[in-house]
């Protein structure tokens, strides 16, 4: 299952290219949480908890994603290019850590 969870898809790559089967753009960390990181290593922990507390005022959308996904291979789709410092990598940390 591919999941895009951004609020855009990826430069250059089209919705059919994409195979996105499901969208959670409202679990997409908001503007200013992604401003203030700016994809800067040093500001990944700030980043992860803003977003885990973003996270936690959704907590329906969060429960609702983790029924789509339970037992199954997911894959997060996401626009940045950092593919260690992102929000994919953020809400995965935070659904292992529910």
């Amino acid at each position: 299952m591919r999941i895009l969870v951004d609020r855009l898809r990826p430069r250059g790559i089209t919705k059919g290219k994409a195979g996105i089967d499901l969208c959670v753009r409202d679990l997409a960390p908001s503007m200013v949480a992604r401003s203030a990181f700016c994809h800067d290593p040093e500001k990944w922990d700030e980043f992860k908890a803003r977003h885990a507390g973003e996270l936690e005022e959704k907590g329906d959308a969060v429960t609702e994603l983790e029924r789509s996904i339970a037992c199954q291979v997911v894959t997060f789709v996401f626009a940045a290019k950092e593919t260690e410092l992102n929000n994919a990598v953020a809400l995965k940390g935070y659904l292992e850590s529910r």
